[in-house]
């Protein structure tokens, strides 16, 4: 992989795993989202990675949310560069996955590598007392109904956003996921540099083992070269030792509360950017400087904050 001449900090901000019942922080309504986004790139995280939700926090797909979210961002920032999910949930269609980022075309958008068990019911175990109706059944569904991300939804994703200079963290939660991208990049729709989120600690996809995120660079090695920059994170507890071992290796590094509710043991974050200066202080007494955004559009290839999307898809 390309060695990080400095480590760019992404921020995921929400997510659609994580329910309001297991903690009072999580960012819900438009402007919670945003303010989080705001205060994470204050802190130094260069990209924030963005979903969408109503107020009682279920997860959203309507584009005219996630318009108002970047605008927000963007007017409380100086130069972030947006990251918009094409994740969504596994509860979603492909169309409401995809609807927040064809209206924004962002410079980057997220994309899984494939169709998987993406299983977070465990939740429901440990929720002593719901807020809302929804939230018990939703993580409880994906125990029955998996991701589903086909070849061809994936080349839909690629050539939709690819057409309006968006580029992708590609988002791999195991080994055959670099295989299915090497898929891709043989038929010349995903161009270099890539950028690869190694994904550890969900249920159905590679554990969070640092012997398997070792393993995901050396095979990365093998298909991609130099042609890619490399990023990780674990869920959950494992999230800021799986940060530390990626910028120890020469990659870059996502935190934030879509990922893991806590700060240390027993200690929720009661913000998203307490998690980027936790991360941020460890990258730097690694000896490592940490990413403007300008130093990620630079690696990434991205186009640049300015470049023209004014006619809405």
């Amino acid at each position: 992989m390309r060695r990080a001449e400095k480590v760019i900090i992404t921020t995921a901000v929400t997510g659609s795993v994580n329910v309001p019942s297991q903690s009072p922080y999580l960012p819900l309504t438009v402007d919670e989202v945003a303010t989080a986004a705001i205060e994470a790139v204050a802190a130094g995280s260069a990209i924030v990675h963005l979903h969408a939700r109503h107020p009682d926090g279920r997860p959203a797909f309507e584009p005219d949310l996630f318009e108002e979210i970047v605008e927000k961002v963007t007017a409380g920032t100086d130069d972030v560069v947006v990251n918009i999910t094409t994740g969504g949930s596994s509860a979603m269609t492909m169309d409401e996955r995809l609807a927040g980022a064809l209206r924004i075309r962002p410079e980057i958008a997220s994309l899984n590598m494939g169709s998987m068990n993406f299983v977070y019911a465990g939740i429901a175990d440990r929720v002593t007392e719901w807020k809302h109706d929804w939230e018990k059944q939703y993580v409880l569904n994906t125990y029955a109904h998996p991701f589903v991300n086909s070849f061809d939804q994936i080349e839909h994703t690629l050539r939709a956003l690819g057409e309006h200079g968006t580029r992708f963290e590609y988002e791999c939660y195991d080994i055959g996921h670099l295989y299915s991208l090497a898929h891709f990049v043989d038929r010349g729709l995903a161009p270099a540099p890539l950028l690869i989120q190694g994904v550890f600690g969900i249920l159905g996809g590679i554990g969070a083992d640092h012997e398997n995120l070792e393993h995901m660079v050396r095979i990365a090695d093998k298909l991609f070269g130099d042609d890619y920059r490399f990023s990780a994170f674990a869920a959950g507890r494992d999230q800021m030792q799986f940060g530390t071992h990626s910028a120890w290796l020469g990659g870059h590094v996502r935190v934030g509360l879509e990922d893991s509710l806590w700060l240390g043991k027993g200690r929720l974050a009661t913000t998203n950017a307490e998690q980027v200066t936790k991360i941020r202080e460890v990258i730097e007494d690694l000896g490592k400087e940490i990413a403007t955004p300008a130093d990620a559009r630079a690696m990434l290839a991205l186009r640049g904050a300015s470049s023209d999307r004014s006619t809405p898809a």
